[in-house]
């Protein structure tokens, strides 16, 4: 929990959140949660899964949501 408008809160909160991205990820485990990605782990998705794999995901993307009205900007990282 954060006080989103404390910048040094939010900040220790982040760091916080890339360690423990980090650690899982050297186990083993991965960035997802219970409700999965988002926009706050995407940036993870591409170290955990590799890039061929999120071309893919991309590709599935367009292909069953050209007009990316579906959750637009989540999930995946920017290309």
């Amino acid at each position: 929990m954060c006080d989103v408008d404390n910048r040094d809160e939010m900040a220790r909160g982040e760091d916080f959140m890339h360690r423990l991205v980090q650690r899982a990820q050297a186990m083993g485990g991965t960035c997802t949660g219970e409700h999965g990605i988002g926009q706050g782990k995407q940036k993870y998705l591409t170290a955990e899964l590799g890039p061929e794999a999120i071309e893919a995901m991309r590709a599935l993307k367009r292909a069953l949501d050209p007009q990316n009205i579906f959750n637009p900007g989540k999930i995946l990282p920017a290309a």
